[in-house]
């Protein structure tokens, strides 16, 4: 069986984590903090917040803006349930906006339609990895007159992408306020499960980093390593949760981190020979270059179908070839039909939603891997679907 995807994780890591294991320290230390200021470097962002999932970095940067009852954050339909999620889960009212046809990211244009005088934040999607327009939605918000709504990037496609040259977590030179990593299993680099916070806001980083670990005012680190003068109390300054990552994790980030560059050509490799391999195929709709400079993470190749999905799925499947639906259109998912959403209010994002499914991409796919996913999609489509 081909799978979707398979983490790449190399001798460098499995000794790190074996020598973190030997340390006596495996919870939020040292590495964490090498990690986090290399992955800063990296991104050239000012802060980098080291945290245990994608969806805990998107709450804490929500968070951090004060978002809260009676207000409301603008998110695209096509994304994982955490963007929206995170949105309730501060008390606010997510509201979807429709996507572009060409990018499948936030269309500007329905962003525009989108806003009221309770929004207080837009959330792009770097879907599949491919930059949203940032300069674009900046554009929108000027237009409006709101330039007070923070944009904070859902950027857990998009470790290593870059928009206009500057790399996806370099937040004020990209007029952002905050970019939400991932580093689930299936992402360009992976700490098993983890997350990442990139601002360059100093007050953001400073609230995300209490709330990250119960908002209590103590580093454990400084506090009982020796590194600085124990403590003779704490203080619990805001609600806080439990959103830490360990040094356990931080041992195999480290070492992504240094080989993300090479993962992601590889991926772009294996996007390219896709795009050849695939391009006469009839009916199959590819993914498409977005019509202002950006790199691409390549985090998925997604295409949409011309026939039914779940027997695709399935066909392919028994061919020994997994595969991905990324993902169902948000609004009509049960939680948020029962907030009042239904078919016909975003026309794209419901048809590519409907539509889409990505194939396999990962690094250690070899061309003859690819030439026997392409060989199944042609098969499969040929049997009408």
């Amino acid at each position: 069986m081909l799978p979707f995807s398979r983490p790449s994780i190399g001798e460098e890591e499995i000794a790190e984590v074996v020598e973190c294991l030997r340390s006596g320290w495996i919870t939020t230390g040292p590495r964490c903090e090498r990690f986090e200021r290399e992955f800063a470097a990296l991104c050239g962002a000012r802060h980098a917040i080291a945290v245990s999932s994608g969806t805990a970095a998107l709450h804490l940067a929500l968070l951090a803006v004060g978002l809260g009852a009676g207000d409301e954050a603008v998110v695209p339909a096509l994304t994982w349930p955490a963007t929206a999620n995170m949105v309730v889960a501060c008390g606010a009212e997510p509201v979807f906006a429709d996507i572009d046809p060409r990018t499948w990211n936030l269309d500007p244009e329905s962003l525009a339609r989108s806003l009221t005088p309770r929004t207080k934040a837009v959330i792009p999607v770097h879907f599949a990895g491919q930059p949203a327009d940032l300069d674009a939605i900046r554009d929108v918000l000027r237009r409006a007159g709101r330039e007070d709504i923070r944009i904070i990037e859902d950027a857990a496609h998009a470790a290593g992408a870059a928009y206009r040259g500057r790399p996806i977590g370099a937040c004020a030179a990209n007029g952002t306020i905050a970019a939400c990593f991932s580093f689930h299993p299936i992402k360009n680099m992976t700490t098993g499960e983890g997350g990442m916070l990139a601002t360059d806001d100093d007050e953001l980083a400073a609230r995300a980093r209490l709330f990250k670990f119960h908002g209590v005012s103590r580093d454990a680190w400084r506090a009982y390593s020796g590194s600085g003068r124990p403590p003779t109390t704490y203080d619990v300054v805001l609600a806080g949760f439990k959103y830490n990552l360990t040094d356990i994790q931080a041992s195999l980030g480290i070492h992504q981190l240094a080989k993300l560059r090479r993962f992601n050509a590889r991926r772009a490799e294996l996007a390219r020979l896709y795009l050849g391999a695939l391009s006469d195929v009839q009916g199959l709709v590819l993914p498409r270059e977005a019509p202002y400079p950006c790199e691409h993470a390549w985090h998925l190749f997604a295409v949409l179908l011309p026939g039914e999905r779940p027997r695709f799925i399935e066909r392919m499947k028994g061919l020994g070839i997994g595969t991905g639906l990324h993902f169902e259109a948000v609004h009509l998912t049960s939680f948020y039909r029962a907030r009042g959403w239904r078919e016909g209010a975003l026309p794209c994002a419901e048809d590519v939603c409907s539509r889409i499914v990505s194939l396999p991409l990962y690094p250690a796919m070899n061309e003859y891997d690819l030439a026997d996913v392409a060989a199944a999609v042609r098969e499969v489509l040929r049997d009408g679907g």
